[in-house]
């Protein structure tokens, strides 16, 4: 990973980052990286041998209506910081240029 992708990761957590923790990042995260490949690869050549996993299925409940419809929402709107309506404003963080 480059350092600017490193800068990107830190404006999308809102984390403000320094030249020296940078730098800390993107040797840590070549480091990882090299080992989730070794993994990977130690993994795709046992992949055969691996326990077997049985029959899947999902478990789903029926959907019901648990509460009167509109019983929560003037307490839940109250309980907003920023609304407009019916809805919640919140900061745009993806593509903040835009």
């Amino acid at each position: 990973m480059t350092k600017e992708d490193i800068l990107h990761l830190g404006r999308l957590s809102r984390i403000a980052l320094s030249e020296a923790e940078v730098d800390a990042f993107t040797a840590s995260i070549d480091s990882i990286l090299e080992y989730v490949s070794v993994v990977q690869t130690m993994a795709g050549e046992h992949a055969e041998t691996g326990p077997q996993v049985g029959v899947r299925y999902n478990v789903l409940r029926p959907d019901a209506i648990t509460n009167e419809p509109g019983t929560a929402a003037p307490e839940l709107l109250e309980a907003m910081p920023k609304r407009e309506g019916r809805f919640l404003v919140v900061k745009k963080i993806l593509n903040p240029s835009e």
